[in-house]
């Protein structure tokens, strides 16, 4: 942080927001929010807490009910979020707005295309993308269609987008969901050349270490209501804990858990896939937690997908010690087999559909007449169970927060009755509340006889809740470790050296 930061005049101040909507459902109580010109300003908050309806408010997506907001010392109220555009806000979303089929320069100046006697100036277009994409070192050019972009370089071609308006503040929404470290740390560089220029951004995220490694102040939520304002030095994560989450925190820490019993609900003695996919000797037995641990690419996701009938497979597979091999996912449902996919808003929920019809998909194969009264019930009932917290069943799905959006993708298998469960970054894009909730919700449905395969790139996750951990390297399940005697060193080396040792096997 700066030494002329506390006198510095904020370039944005929400005082006292809040959000009420029909139904009197408060999406947000009382949020007071002050950012400095040149400043990287963290929001962090379980979700629920009201980050979301904050952004948004910010942004013009959303009117406050109450509250007021103030940019360079004048106040606002913005209808839309065009009019907090033309005043100099950004929104970066985590699901990146950007139209894959059309090349860098369009999406950077989508609906706002310079033009000569009615017709597109391609001439300035060109100009005024190509000095913005110089501002973020972008190292790919105009006309290359946004599709065949890496997501680093789609989060700086949108970053470079938002300097066209030339913003005054750019809201960057969980921008490292998507990217490794090498890429993440080549945003925070032009995050970092921005706030040089003086840009302020407003960073949201969940990770301690990104808000450590590129913060200057951080405002923590809790309840639809900010608890405080910090200064990223000097304050423990302990602080920041308890700020979100209150002194009665539940923490990922390994607990007792009942002996699994010797049933083996799936094995794969032998199977070969894509990617260089080769597994031996692998097996989850009835009420047994498996994590799947590795680097990025290491073949965890190709093996989930080719279990769940997604990708094409050689070799053996049993599945209640009967022959298994899925053609497709509509096989593995038949048989008990439910996937929980790494991106559930792509590939997990129909957004734009109510609760109860997305917790009711899979088991609509069994059913030749539709009573939705009856999906309803059974919907809500399970939903319940799992402890989601929504308004109304009929409500869209994309309203609820990041971890109860989880609990209805999880709701599915339940409600299917699958008994063998595969989940791919489970808590990926979840708060420590939502993580704890999330890792309790599957060590219960493991105590209730289902097997399960947890693939995680966070090891302490998977190592407090998992039975026994394989490691993963470059295809090959080349390691196998009981987390009550291994340490955390020995299952990070595995993945990184990858010999595959017979004698690591466990039963």
């Amino acid at each position: 942080m700066r030494e002329n930061d506390a006198v510095e005049t904020p370039v944005l101040a929400v005082d006292h927001a809040a959000k009420i909507f029909p139904g009197n459902v408060v999406a947000l109580a009382d949020a007071t929010l002050s950012i400095r010109p040149g400043e990287v300003h963290c929001l962090l908050g379980a979700n629920g807490a009201g980050k979301s309806t904050l952004l948004k408010i910010i942004a013009g997506a959303h009117l406050p009910t109450k509250g007021s907001l103030v940019l360079d010392g004048v106040p606002q109220r913005f209808r839309n979020p065009l009019e907090a555009a033309r005043a100099g806000i950004s929104m970066i979303y985590q699901e990146l707005d950007l139209v894959g089929s059309l090349s860098v320069a369009q999406n950077m100046l989508l609906g706002r295309v310079p033009s000569r006697w009615g017709l597109v100036d391609r001439k300035h277009r060109a100009q005024i993308a190509a000095e913005a994409l110089e501002k973020v070192g972008a190292g790919f050019g105009l006309d290359v269609p946004v599709a065949s972009l890496s997501i680093a370089n789609q989060q700086l071609t949108a970053i470079a987008r938002a300097l066209t308006l030339d913003a005054k503040i750019i809201i960057m929404d969980e921008p490292s969901a998507a990217l490794n470290e090498t890429e993440l740390e080549r945003v925070f560089a032009v995050i970092r050349s921005l706030t040089a220029r003086g840009i302020a951004i407003l960073y949201v995220s969940h990770r301690m270490g990104e808000i450590r490694a590129i913060g200057d102040r951080v405002t923590a939520l809790r309840g639809g209501r900010t608890v405080d304002t910090f200064p990223v030095a000097g304050t423990s994560d302990q602080t920041l804990v308890e700020a979100v989450l209150g002194r009665n925190q539940a923490l990922l820490e390994r607990s007792a858990r009942a002996p699994c019993g010797d049933t083996v609900a799936l094995s794969a003695p032998f199977l070969k896939g894509p990617h260089g996919l080769e597994i031996r000797d692998l097996s989850v037995r009835e009420g047994e937690i498996i994590g799947l641990s590795g680097l990025n690419g290491s073949g965890r996701t190709s093996l989930l997908r080719v279990l769940f009938g997604d990708l094409p497979s050689t070799g053996d597979i049993l599945l209640n010690g009967r022959p298994y091999k899925p053609k497709q996912p509509a096989d593995a449902i038949a048989r008990g087999v439910g996937l929980v996919p790494e991106d559930r808003k792509m590939h997990g929920l129909v957004l734009d559909q109510a609760i109860y019809r997305n917790a009711a998909l899979p088991s609509l194969r069994r059913r030749r007449f539709i009573s939705h009264d009856s999906l309803r019930r059974g919907s809500a009932r399970v939903l319940g169970d799992l402890s989601t917290r929504f308004s109304a069943i009929d409500q869209p799905v994309r309203q609820l927060s990041g971890g109860n959006q989880q609990k209805v993708v999880f709701s599915k298998w339940v409600l299917n009755g699958s008994r063998v469960l595969l989940l791919d970054e489970p808590s990926r894009g979840l708060d420590v509340g939502a993580k704890a909730e999330l890792y309790a919700l599957i060590r219960r449905l493991a105590e209730q006889g289902a097997a399960i395969l947890v693939a995680s790139s966070e090891l302490d996750e998977i190592y407090a809740n998992c039975d026994r951990i394989w490691v993963f390297h470059e295809g090959r399940n080349v390691r196998c470790f009981d987390p009550t005697v291994a340490s955390r060193d020995d299952i990070l080396t595995a993945g990184l050296i990858g010999h595959r040792d017979a004698s690591e096997i466990a039963p």
